[in-house]
């Protein structure tokens, strides 16, 4: 048995209704925070508590550091670490409600939650503080919750493969966006400079990753679909066969939630987290 690319795909999406909300910048004002990327840094960072621009960095990978520092420290003196990570949740329980509302939720968050039980979290800190904060009480709640704890725990693994394939952060989005899987303004999006983007791409192509003109080359796509491939596999290695098997049975549902989601506009495709809808 395997954990398949569709259901890390499908927990991608459900955890990625947080991101999309058209009201989640003010959201985040609400409580006394500055802009969308505020939001976003520390309510994603604060289940490490009240972490350090650097620390955010380090576990994010993807992000430029001026990005990181224009939100931390200052978040944690602007809002409480309790109230950032309550907003997060119903924003999350707001976004998933409308479009799971003909989804078996209290099956799936049982399961999902079977599973996040049985994970090692060794090496995967950002899944592991996640997992370490209360399960809501609530299914909707639980739901999200678990599929958040999966989203970082393959994104914990992906940074690990990354890091040693030599791919610093302008390097990694640089080569998803040369694949098709971002959106054109991934540079924007992640805040690096033009100059930080054209030295990632330039590494890239003295890998015969890309070319002169940012295309993907064949090397480059195969790199990719290999980094892509050992994720799953390292993601899954500590899988038992009971949690293989919760998966796959799992597994249509989850992707029928996670289509619905899409259908209703709730994350759209293609996007910075460079995912797909299964």
């Amino acid at each position: 048995m395997a954990v398949r690319r569709e259901f890390w795909q499908a927990i991608e999406v459900l955890h990625d209704v947080v991101y999309f909300a058209p009201d989640v910048k003010d959201r985040f004002d609400a409580i006394g925070l500055r802009g969308f990327w505020m939001g976003y840094v520390a309510s994603r960072s604060a289940a490490l508590g009240t972490p350090s621009p650097e620390l955010v960095i380090a576990t994010f990978h993807g992000f430029a550091p001026e990005r990181i520092h224009r939100a931390l420290p200052d978040a944690w003196a602007m809002a409480d670490r309790e109230t950032i990570l309550a907003t997060r949740l119903d924003l999350a329980r707001d976004c998933l409600a409308g479009p799971l509302a003909d989804t078996d939720v209290p099956r799936l968050a049982k399961e999902l939650t079977s599973i996040v039980a049985g994970l090692d979290h060794a090496g995967r800190p950002l899944a592991a503080a996640h997992a370490a904060l209360p399960a809501p009480d609530d299914d909707l709640g639980r739901l999200w919750h678990a599929a958040t704890v999966l989203r970082e725990y393959r994104g914990d693994s992906h940074v690990a493969l990354l890091t040693a394939a030599g791919l610093d952060g302008a390097a990694a989005n640089a080569l998803a966006e040369a694949d098709g899987r971002t959106r054109d303004d991934q540079r924007v999006s992640r805040g690096w400079t033009e100059e930080e983007w054209a030295d990632a791409y330039e590494r890239l192509r003295r890998r015969d990753w890309v070319d002169a003109s940012r295309t993907i080359t064949a090397n480059g796509r195969a790199a990719r679909a290999q980094i892509e491939d050992a994720t799953d596999r390292v993601s899954a290695a500590c899988f038992s066969e009971e949690m293989q098997a919760r998966t796959i049975t799992l597994e249509s549902a989850l992707v029928a939630a996670a289509r619905a989601v899409g259908d209703a506009g709730a994350v759209t495709f293609p996007n910075p987290t460079a995912t797909r809808l299964p």
